[in-house]
């Protein structure tokens, strides 16, 4: 018989050393509450310190750096952290970790690496799947094999970047102006430029190179901004995102209003039921498990392209897979609910 909810243990993790972190911390803060709020008995650490992140009360605990102008601090990150704490009396019992983490190791399976070899239980997808989606190149790869349209792109490897006017040319020579600089191995747009003019390509290479050793460019598809979330191989109803610039960027996605949602998004019943039998196939593709997110452009012809998969989607109040569930009636208890339960039964 299973253990009841205020006998389960769950380790929330959080953080790390990524450039998402502070999504990851808030991220983290949500599902931490929720799962207080069901009953489960919680931990939460930092991946890049290994360190406690709730306070002797119980309540989630963040530490403000103001002269790094930092929401988060990160004096120091310990490459061990993570195998240390695993390790410790605090989290043997660990029934499952809920991988909060964006970007870096925590959503390039590096981490899914680790606890399957200690034999932990945890949210999202596999090591496999989340490296192959983390690769943003190879997934489109995947996904224009099986005939879905994603935007035609060229991959820069690190040797590559050592002769940034080689790789101007050869961007000049593939693409019409405008095109997307953007790192190859990391989210939330993160290092990713809209290029107009060929004198700002190599500012835009350098930007994403400095995040990644790996720089893809993509051609620049005029469009809707269209994300489809899977939940446990099941499509939820479709969000558009209609930023206030022309970029959905960073502080678009993370600043109240810098965008707005439409969910249901307001387009065609056969292009909805399209993007959602394509968003399914590529969840399969990839191999994701639990909650997903693929995120596609819709260009002024209404042809979605798939842009990127995105193994472990924001759990933020601003986050777009929540704002689905929740119009598919599955409130956010219940979604985070639903991704433990889904993570226990692997």
């Amino acid at each position: 018989m299973g253990k009841t909810k205020n006998k389960m243990k769950i380790l929330v993790m959080a953080g790390g050393v990524s450039e998402e972190r502070e999504v990851s911390l808030d991220s983290a803060r949500a599902v931490t509450d929720s799962l207080i709020r069901m009953g489960y008995d919680v931990s939460v650490i930092d991946s890049a310190t290994g360190k406690s992140l709730l306070d002797s009360n119980g309540k989630y605990l963040l530490e403000k750096d103001h002269d790094a102008g930092s929401k988060i601090a990160l004096k120091q990150a310990d490459t061990l952290a993570l195998t240390k704490s695993l390790k410790s009396i605090d989290y043997k019992d660990t029934d499952l970790v809920f991988i909060a983490l964006h970007g870096g190791q925590g959503e390039d399976g590096t981490v899914q690496a680790i606890l399957h070899l200690a034999g932990i239980k945890y949210t999202g997808s596999g090591m496999l799947a989340s490296a192959v989606a983390m690769n943003k190149a190879f997934a489109k790869q995947l996904v224009r094999h099986e005939n879905i349209l994603t935007p035609d792109w060229l991959l820069f490897k690190e040797s590559d970047l050592a002769r940034p006017q080689i790789v101007a040319e050869n961007i000049m020579t593939h693409f019409n102006m405008p095109v997307i600089v953007k790192p190859n191995n990391s989210g939330s747009t993160v290092g990713l430029s809209l290029v107009k003019d060929t004198n700002e390509l190599f500012d835009a290479v350098e930007s994403a190179a400095s995040v990644t050793g790996e720089v893809l460019a993509e051609q620049y598809i005029r469009g809707r901004e269209i994300t489809a979330a899977i939940l446990n191989g099941k499509p939820l109803p479709l969000v558009e995102i209609i930023p206030a610039g022309e970029l959905y960027d960073y502080q678009c996605k993370y600043t109240k209003g810098k965008s707005k949602y439409i969910c249901p998004a307001e387009i065609p019943a056969d292009i909805t039921s399209d993007i959602q039998q394509s968003a399914e196939k590529i969840y399969k593709i990839i191999g994701c498990e639990g909650l997903a997110r693929v995120d596609f452009i819709m260009s002024e012809q209404n042809q979605a392209y798939f842009l990127e998969v995105n193994t472990l989607p924001g759990m933020t109040e601003l986050s777009l897979a929540p704002m689905a569930a929740k119009e598919a009636g599955i409130d956010f208890d219940d979604l985070v609910d639903h991704i433990c339960q889904s993570a226990l039964k692997e």
